[in-house]
């Protein structure tokens, strides 16, 4: 049990808008939230600052020097305790390819941490990134990480991680990517669109086997053509589908950021970090599952100039978003928070100041400077 305690004199922000307002926090959730609020506990005033749900990152692969494609569970609890630095209260665990099978050992480290967890970010569980993936759309994957579904994999798979398995980017294109997508749908996983080379009409006559989200649009899939839309877009007409973007102006190119962004709309854009363990490193170069990645003129790079992952921070991104691309705080606050947690299947409690949800704050100040972060109720950074 924790006391309660109520931050007053707030400017509240979410997907439900911006309002002036307190919160009230007890045993790590929202109490009550509103105008109307009545304090409990200590009271902060606030001064106005903003306060908005904790960041949700469901595409990282680490960063502050950690990685989360490990075999090693306290690496991923020890990001955990990092990421409530850049916003972020809650994330899935990337995982990626290894040679000559799947990740198991990976996948099991993400489940290890997810039950033990530390303090920090809350483990949500683990997102597979591939091996299902297309080798024209491979990106910084090796070709010897990728490999054909095959339904007692999958089987393998779900049964060692149990319900930590939360999000799974393939190419639908792939032989029996229409059995493992129906499989892992029915196991409970949101499954994604991503490093695909397929074409419009096999993305549309794919989208009902249960394909609800799209990893980083316009990156590692076949682009946007006036006679090929491609799976953009098939992704676009699909009201279902939710898009991740990764907001770094290296990715993706300002002006097709708010073509994706008018196209999907604040309902549907997810922002990702798409992280290495390289974000909020000084520039230099790390290694990534065996590969050597070089920080060059604010990107993560192969040494052959492939874009590997990236080193933005979720508060960057917001700022990217409101200061460069003049997009409304709710709806910015939206795409890192409410839409996340819908990926994540985790909406009934993370991504919105309501009653009852997760006491996961982040406060602000007028230029978008994170100064706090609460995680459950517990305050675990300040610029105090």
């Amino acid at each position: 049990m924790h006391s309660p305690f109520t931050l007053t004199n707030a400017t509240l922000v979410d997907a439900d808008g911006l309002r002036p307002g307190a919160i009230v926090v007890a045993d790590g959730r929202i109490m009550a939230v509103g105008p109307q609020a009545l304090p409990q506990g200590e009271v902060r005033d606030l001064a106005g600052a903003i306060v908005c749900p904790g960041f949700i990152d469901v595409h990282t692969h680490g960063g502050g020097g950690f990685a989360l494609h490990t075999t090693d569970p306290t690496e991923i609890r020890a990001y955990a305790a990092w990421a409530p630095t850049t916003g972020v209260t809650a994330f899935l665990a990337g995982v990626v390819g290894v040679p000559a099978g799947p990740p198991l050992a990976q996948l099991a480290a993400v489940r290890a941490a997810a039950e033990a967890p530390g303090p920090g970010a809350t483990i949500l569980g683990a997102h597979l990134e591939g091996p299902y993936i297309s080798p024209l759309r491979r990106g910084a994957h090796p070709k010897s990480w990728l490999r054909t579904p095959e339904p007692a994999e999958t089987e393998q798979i779900l049964a060692l991680t149990g319900r930590w398995l939360r999000l799974v980017t393939l190419a639908p294109e792939l032989p029996g990517a229409e059995a493992l997508t129906r499989r892992l749908v029915a196991a409970g996983v949101t499954v994604s669109v991503g490093h695909t080379d397929a074409t419009y009409d096999q993305v549309r006559a794919a989208l009902p086997w249960g394909f609800t989200h799209a990893t980083h649009c316009c990156n590692a899939m076949r682009p946007l053509g006036h006679r090929e839309p491609g799976p953009l877009g098939a992704i676009f007409e699909a009201a279902q589908v939710q898009g991740e973007l990764i907001a770094d102006g290296v990715h993706v190119h300002p002006a097709m950021l708010r073509i994706v962004i008018g196209a999907l709309g604040a309902e549907r854009t997810v922002l990702v970090s798409d992280a290495l363990r390289g974000a909020g490193l000084p520039a230099g170069s790390f290694e990534f599952a065996g590969q050597t990645v070089q920080i060059v003129g604010g990107a993560a790079r192969l040494p052959d100039g492939t874009l590997s992952g990236s080193i933005l921070t979720l508060d960057l991104a917001l700022r990217n978003l409101v200061h460069d691309l003049a997009v409304p705080l709710p709806d910015a606050v939206a795409m890192l928070t409410r839409n996340p947690a819908r990926a994540a299947g985790i909406a009934d409690q993370k991504g919105l100041l309501r009653p009852g949800f997760d006491a996961d704050l982040l406060i602000f100040d007028a230029a978008l400077r994170l100064q706090a972060t609460y995680c459950r109720g517990r305050r675990v950074t300040s610029d105090e």
